[in-house]
């Protein structure tokens, strides 16, 4: 509670505007039995794994949207960390080895299958790490469900929710993650309940890419691997919750269709890397 709290001020008061404002922290137990914050309200649409009722986006509001989506991450990875105080709130150095051995030991603890994509991408990762690592702050799930809009113009993005994750780090690893979660049509069907950017209209991952780098004013030459870890990223977060099913921890019938996406994720890694191309 405390460090989302902090994320949220600091955020902020950077002059990022896209947080709900956070308005108070209670440190006090006997208040509720635990800490917890209290944040303004904010009314808006967030576009889950299928429209709303009553909703509907044309092609070519998908397309704004698409460009709104990454306009957002360009602005967050080009905050100031030293002037707004938000370089406290992670270790930069090392982020991108740390999250590559910390993802692969969470899949070998978690592993039910013999899933030879998952196993194949993890060794390919642990040696074709970039020799150049940025860094920025970054959000660490940055995707539509993630994204309140307005309900008169569902292009634009009144606020950005869920940080609990975010740290600083290298903003590619960020761009790796939201690439993972933005399915195509041509996607296998398991990935597509996770964001509706698979819909007409909506950017391709190739055209992210593009996007993401005029905006930034900077060339990506290592796409495929933060593409790759993205993936393996995801599909280690449902390795998780399957493991669980699979324990009977959790009855939830739903989950045993998470395997198909761990195998999709997989899949998809092992064929960016074999043709270099997302």
């Amino acid at each position: 509670m405390e460090r989302e709290f902090n994320v949220l001020t600091k955020l902020k008061q950077a002059g990022y505007s896209k947080v709900p404002e956070a308005i108070h922290l209670c440190e006090d137990l006997t208040v509720m039995g635990c800490k917890f914050y209290l944040m303004k309200r904010v009314e808006g649409v967030i576009l889950r794994n299928r429209l709303p009722k009553d909703v509907s986006i044309s092609e070519d509001s998908f397309r704004l949207l698409s460009k709104a989506t990454i306009d957002q991450l360009v602005y967050l990875h080009k905050l100031d960390l030293d002037t707004t105080g938000l370089n406290t709130l992670g270790k930069p150095d090392g982020y991108v080895a740390r999250q590559v051995d910390g993802w692969t030991k969470r899949y070998t603890n978690s592993q039910t299958d013999d899933i030879a994509s998952m196993n194949e991408v993890a060794k390919w990762m642990q040696q074709h790490q970039p020799s150049n690592s940025r860094k920025a702050f970054i959000h660490n799930d940055f995707k539509y469900d993630n994204l309140m809009l307005n309900p008169e113009n569902l292009t634009e993005i009144k606020r950005c929710i869920d940080w609990e994750m975010a740290t600083v780090g290298d903003p590619l690893m960020d761009l790796g993650t939201t690439l993972a979660y933005w399915a195509e049509g041509k996607d296998s069907d398991s990935l597509k309940p996770f964001n509706l950017t698979w819909m007409p209209g909506n950017f391709t991952r190739r055209e992210v890419v593009d996007y993401y780098q005029q905006k930034a004013g900077e060339q990506i030459n290592d796409i495929v691997f933060y593409y790759a870890f993205g993936a393996f990223k995801v599909g280690v977060i449902c390795q998780q919750i399957y493991q669980r099913y699979k324990l009977g921890v959790t009855k939830d019938p739903r989950f045993a269709m998470l395997i198909h996406v761990i195998k999709a994720c997989g899949e998809n890694a092992r064929k960016a890397i074999e043709r270099n191309e997302i």
